[in-house]
């Protein structure tokens, strides 16, 4: 016990010897702390606001004063969507619109099916057999026999195992997307990307990586930045789903995209790749099949390809196709798949002779393939304009060299460029977003839509009119 208590002595008077020898900055800080501290303990968190009881005069002042926020922000009455141009009659090679003929240079009916007499017949006998719609979704008593053979058609054209429709085009790839790629999942997409694609990924909440538009560079310092991310957590990266996203022929800017290099890609850093082949289905390719057929890659190589029968099959719609077990797992979690009612059996009738049409006649390619070279060459030198987009694609943009200073200065010029074209007999369309949503905004610009029906005459007299309007509106 004696010894104890010299020792806890002995303690105490190095202490006191410690405090005499620190330096005098040591003991000040050392102080300021324990002022601080104690403070703290002692302060108050917070302090009680004084409670102020309002009348209820100054309530119904308050409520008659408050403003609420409009659920929209105002839109101009003079805003092109609130303006249309009405159609009369069939949108084919001839059409009217606000009371006035026009050569169609705005309908993506590439083919010119819409008035097929084989495809409207094949529609109107469906209609006899099975009425008007039906009411209720694949799974619900909404699959008819001439779904099943539908289906079993687009996946031998397409030479792949299985296919599915659906019955609304841009829900097809919308709903594609989320039902295999989920949050943590990683998705790498062409920054020109539409905007069924971009909603798709929106819906499926996972990792959105933007490479720029056809830059493959640009795409594989992506991957191998996800590469090396990988490398530090092996146990993540061994659930995380990695995909491409591209589409065959882009529908904002005409440009292909350069599939080889994705191939490679694909295989030198394991990921999946969805093509979206709305554009490029029945255009491309020797027997219209797209872009695969194009390039002549092998289609399995292709992990998902979807695509709308509202362009070329002159239908409504859409489809996936690929290998069994991938197009099965759209039954159980497509969404527009799932919870829309199903296609109508008249479309898809119409569906399926718009594709015997295009097995019968396989020279209709090459035709429409001609007549795209042949106005994107005419369309090369107008003054203030580019030309964007393929030779070979059947829908090209014209984008003002210049910009006059602000988007909406743009717009009004080009609508300007439309409407003398209208007025002359040539229906054009410009190009419309949702430019708040749009994750990048393409620039203004009038679209040019080729159908086989066209003559080379009337393409020569649509640029000539472009190049005339165009003077005319600049100067």
């Amino acid at each position: 016990m004696a010894a104890a208590g010299m020792g806890q002595q002995w303690v105490l008077v190095e202490m006191v010897q410690a405090f005499y020898e620190a330096p005098a900055y040591h003991l000040i800080l050392e102080g300021i702390l324990i002022l601080w501290i104690i403070r703290l303990l002692f302060s108050k968190t917070y302090k009680l606001q004084e409670r102020s009881d309002l009348t209820p005069k100054e309530k119904e002042e308050l409520i008659e004063e408050w403003q609420p926020e409009p659920l929209v922000p105002p839109v101009p009455k003079d805003h092109p969507a609130l303006n249309y141009n009405i159609v009369s009659g069939p949108p084919t090679h001839i059409i009217t619109v606000n009371g006035k003929e026009c050569i169609n240079f705005a309908s993506f009916n590439f083919l010119g099916l819409l008035d097929n007499e084989k495809v409207k017949s094949a529609a109107q006998a469906s209609l006899k057999k099975y009425g008007v719609g039906t009411c209720g979704p694949r799974g619900f008593y909404g699959t008819f026999d001439v779904h099943l053979e539908l289906e079993e058609r687009l996946a031998k054209f397409m030479r792949t195992e299985e296919a599915i429709i659906y019955s609304y085009g841009f829900a097809t790839i919308a709903s594609a997307i989320p039902a295999y790629s989920k949050r943590g999942d990683i998705v790498f997409v062409d920054e020109a990307a539409c905007f069924a694609i971009q909603k798709g990924l929106q819906a499926s909440r996972s990792n959105i990586k933007l490479f720029k538009h056809n830059d493959m560079a640009d795409l594989e310092r992506l991957l191998k930045e996800q590469e090396t991310e990988d490398q530090k957590n092996p146990r993540k990266a061994r659930v995380t789903r990695r995909f491409i996203v591209v589409e065959g022929l882009y529908m904002n800017t005409g440009d292909v995209c350069p599939l080889p290099e994705l191939i490679k890609l694909k295989y030198k850093y394991k990921v999946r790749i969805f093509l979206e082949e709305s554009l490029s289905f029945g255009v491309l390719g020797e027997h219209g099949r797209g872009i695969t057929e194009h390039f002549g890659i092998n289609i399995d190589d292709i992990d998902l390809i979807s695509a709308n029968m509202e362009n070329s099959l002159a239908s409504i719609g859409g489809f996936c196709c690929g290998r069994s077990f991938i197009i099965d797992h759209q039954r159980l979690s497509g969404q527009g798949y799932c919870f829309s009612a199903s296609l109508p059996p008249l479309l898809a009738a119409a569906a399926i002779e718009a594709l015997n049409i295009m097995e019968d006649n396989p020279d209709i390619f090459q035709t429409l393939r001609a007549k795209c070279e042949r106005i994107h060459k005419a369309l090369q030198g107008i003054s203030g304009l580019k030309v964007v987009g393929e030779s070979f694609s059947p829908a090209l943009h014209l984008q003002l060299e210049e910009s006059c200073g602000s988007r909406e200065d743009d717009v009004k010029l080009l609508k300007r460029v439309v409407d003398y074209c209208m007025d002359s007999g040539i229906a054009l369309t410009q190009a419309r977003y949702l430019e708040k949503e749009e994750k990048c905004l393409p620039p203004p610009s009038i679209r040019v839509v080729i159908t086989v029906e066209q003559t080379e005459q009337e393409l020569d007299k649509a640029a000539s009119l472009l190049k005339e309007a165009v003077q005319s509106v600049l100067n």
